[in-house]
């Protein structure tokens, strides 16, 4: 039986799910990777929201009966894939694969980092308490999954204490290899016919494969790659290498923790090992300002750098002496002084060439990062199309990526060029839900253009009406900080929804609170973007500023674009414009996430309506109705809202 007939109104899903509804698009998609499945082809799947891509290629996947990885794009979605849609999947369909989850190595309590955390530096008592639940919990977990502890929050600061890195894994010579959680979930994956990843992880094996060494995950049959539009900048950070305060940071702790531990009468361990700590403090002083993102080549021959630099190697050169002699009294400190070598290493190689052209043409960007107290030295592929490539070649399986914002317009090369894909099959199988019937684009007319002064205010008066007209249930998303507090600000005075604003909670926290409320104003910046599943008339309302081009001030950006112009090519229409057609659509997928949704999509940028490539965008999002005058939108939810049907806008709105 084919995949289409299982979704169809005489299959199993029909039959057994309350509520379930066949749809086309579905049952067309699901049959499309059956067959890339069966003949080891590669699938470039555009699935607009409703489709049910996950059903779609889960059953496929199930009947196949091949060694199969689904990565997804988030933890959160791996923990949905695996204890919520497998399970139901495969009970609906009579089939008892053995499926595992498998998550970076950070995800996991490392039993022996837990117990030298107490031997850690600056412990508050906060954290103290947090190690002792911990220690209980490390004896009852099954899977050592971090994720079961939902009384620590994911961002607390006791998780790098208690879990490991690449780096600091103490591998088979660890007191605690028998009973470790890493080891125990990758042992399961090697013998499972399913394992659930994300991105991270994938790309993590990637990358240790490229340098020559064994690998994470087992060989597969098939890869399915969901949420792909987040591949190639996933990839970007994992094919590259970096030099942070926070690993110093670990290293001065783990050094001391380790000589506390096994060489306690070697006291200079610690006397160098806070000399680094100072070293580490003094050279993010150099670096300038908080929050920068720059290239290094701009600053490089700054004296005060420099000099800071070459202390920090020099602390460096310290602390691996002096762990080179205590290294043979465990394997702790041997690791500690490896990582002290590999470390001191990668900051003396680090962005030697001073020529920018230089660098690239070498195929790397440095840049760094600055906050109030660390700092990111980045060394960055300028393009991971060769390197992806020659690792999906290198498989003899199949490949499906889906998400659903792949294509700008109606074409996907610009993702499978990022990739590097060739010969690969295409299609877009559009969003069952009916746009025409359920939202409305408004694009206001005489806003000034983005780079104004005083766009956001007049953006601000523009919306409260849209506001007061969807009784708030709004999420307003913005493409900087700067815009979204000035408006934050702006709206104080001239609403009286609630209004929530990013940074002020957590983010799950947030989502929380806006939907409890039901009424509030929710305003975000790049994070809600995308990710954010908000059903309901909770959100009846998404409003976007300006259109999400990337800055040409950041350093990875600029790279890239110099790249392009020196080999011909146009560097806003090949790059920066697919780019932010894409991350437009994620936007405006926040609106309507379920049959019954209904809501309206503010547009605020003028150039939708006043450039050539307007049009481009338009064309990109979802078939709505499109209007320029309040009063539709005024008349959409009061409509709406008084009868809860869908009422076709054709009689009440022009559309343009």
């Amino acid at each position: 039986m084919r995949p289409a007939d299982l979704l169809g109104s005489e299959g199993p899903f029909s039959k057994s799910l309350d509520g379930y509804m066949p749809r086309e698009g579905q049952q067309a998609l699901s049959n499309a990777i059956a067959d890339v499945i069966e003949n080891n082809n590669v699938l470039v799947a555009e699935a607009g929201t409703g489709i049910g891509k996950t059903y779609a290629y889960l059953i496929p996947v199930l009947l196949a009966d091949k060694k199969t990885l689904i990565s997804t794009g988030t933890r959160h979605l791996q923990d949905q894939l695996f204890h919520s849609d497998l399970p139901v999947v495969m009970k609906t369909l009579g089939i008892a694969s053995k499926v595992s989850l498998l998550k970076g190595r950070s995800n996991y309590l490392c039993l022996h980092r837990l117990s030298i955390s107490t031997d850690q530096m600056f412990l508050t008592s906060e954290t103290k308490d947090h190690i002792q639940k911990l220690r209980s919990w490390g004896k009852s977990t099954i899977s050592g999954d971090i994720s079961e502890m939902s009384e620590i929050t994911e961002d607390d600061r006791v998780w790098p204490l208690v879990t490991s890195t690449v780096e600091n894994c103490l591998g088979s010579e660890c007191p605690d290899w028998d009973d470790c959680f890493v080891v125990k979930a990758r042992r399961e994956a090697q013998e499972s016919d399913i394992v659930v990843i994300n991105h991270h992880l994938l790309l993590a094996d990637m990358s240790i494969k490229e340098e020559g060494f064994g690998e994470l995950l087992p060989s597969s049959e098939v890869f399915i790659i969901d949420e792909a539009h987040q591949l190639p900048d996933v990839a970007s950070r994992f094919f590259g290498k970096t030099i942070s305060s926070r690993q110093l940071n670990n290293l001065v702790n783990d050094s001391i923790a380790e000589h506390l531990k096994d060489a306690p009468d070697m006291y200079e361990i610690r006397d160098v090992a806070d000399d680094l700590h100072v070293a580490v403090k003094d050279f993010r002083l150099a670096l300038g300002n908080n929050n920068q993102r720059d290239a290094w080549f701009n600053i490089v021959n700054k004296p005060a750098l420099k000099q800071m630099r070459e202390s920090l190697q020099l602390n460096l050169k310290d602390l691996a002496d002096v762990l080179e002699e205590a290294a043979e009294r465990s394997k702790g400190l041997e690791q500690c002084y490896q990582r002290c070598l590999l470390i001191l290493n990668n900051l003396t190689a680090y962005g030697k060439e001073e020529d920018s052209a230089e660098t690239e043409q070498q195929g790397y960007i440095y840049w760094y990062e600055t906050f109030t107290k660390g700092f990111i030295l980045h060394m960055t592929p300028l393009d991971i199309a060769a390197l992806f490539k020659s690792h999906q070649q290198a498989q003899a399986a199949s490949w499906v990526f889906t998400s659903a914002t792949l294509q700008v317009g109606s074409d996907f090369n610009h993702f499978a060029n990022n990739l590097g894909l060739e010969n690969y099959q295409q299609g877009n199988w559009v969003s069952p839900f009916d746009y025409q019937q359920q939202s409305l684009l408004y694009l206001p007319e005489s806003l000034p253009e983005p780079s104004s002064y005083d766009f956001t205010s007049q953006l601000i008066d523009k919306a409260v009406p849209v506001l007061q007209s969807s009784g708030g249930r709004a999420f307003l998303l913005f493409t900087s900080y700067r815009a979204l507090n000035e408006a934050a600000t702006l709206l104080k005075s001239k609403i009286d929804f609630p209004i929530l604003v990013q940074g002020s909670l957590p983010k799950h926290q947030l989502l929380e609170k806006f939907k409890q409320l039901g009424n509030a104003v929710l305003l975000g910046t790049s994070s809600f973007w995308e990710g954010v599943d908000v059903r309901g008339e909770a959100l009846s309302c998404v409003i976007i500023d300006k259109l999400p081009f990337a800055s040409p001030g950041d350093p990875v950006m600029q790279a890239r674009l110099d790249a392009i112009k020196r080999t011909g090519g146009q560097p806003f229409m090949d790059y920066q414009l697919p780019q932010a057609v894409i991350a437009l659509k994620q936007g405006a997928g926040r609106l309507i996430r379920d049959v019954a949704d209904y809501g309206v999509l503010m547009l605020g940028d003028p150039r939708l309506s006043n450039k050539g490539y307007g049009r481009l965008f338009i064309k990109s999002l979802p078939d709505m109705p499109i209007t320029r005058d309040i009063a539709d939108v005024k008349n959409f939810f009061s409509i709406r809202d008084k009868s809860k049907k869908s009422v076709s806008l054709a009689e009440t709105i022009e559309i343009d």
